[in-house]
């Protein structure tokens, strides 16, 4: 069985960029957007702009985590068909793609539509179940984003 080094090199780069993104705007980003009482000083952006701002930058970032869920599912069918079989990196794809599916597929439209109702919409209890919702989602992507990465790795080095 011939292997293809730049295949899975290709992969493990998605996958560890996949979950720097996660990590820069759940960590980063997200806290500055919503402080900017601490960083600016003429002008500061209430929650409602700042989490328009959010909205775009988590839309724009939906594309990108909808093709992460598509090369996942694509290699790890792939290496199952060759007989590479693990069940940790079986639970963690699964896991990836499923929450990767559900922020493009299900929170980033529903929280962009509530946010076009206006102001009033998103300070109700389902937006913010909404939000939380799709918050633990994002949790859940890192991790199965660095099992998997991990995992992949280990798998890789003893083959």
């Amino acid at each position: 069985m011939k292997k293809n080094i730049y295949v899975d090199f290709s992969y493990l780069i998605i996958l560890a960029a996949s979950f720097g993104a996660v990590m820069v705007l759940g960590a980063f980003v997200a806290p500055v957007v919503f402080h900017t009482d601490k960083i600016l000083v003429d002008m500061i952006i209430d929650n409602y702009n700042a989490g328009i701002i959010m909205g775009e930058i988590f839309h724009r970032f939906s594309y990108w985590i909808s093709f992460v869920a598509f090369f996942v599912a694509l290699y790890e069918l792939y290496m199952y068909k060759l007989g590479q079989r693990d069940t940790i990196v079986f639970i963690s794809s699964v896991t990836a793609v499923f929450s990767s599916l559900m922020f493009s597929g299900v929170y980033s439209p529903k929280i962009l539509s509530m946010q076009a109702m206006g102001p009033e919409a998103t300070q109700s209890d389902t937006f913010a179940n909404l939000h939380m919702a799709s918050e633990l989602d994002f949790k859940i992507l890192a991790i199965a984003l660095l099992i998997l990465f991990i995992r992949r790795l280990m798998l890789l080095r003893c083959s």
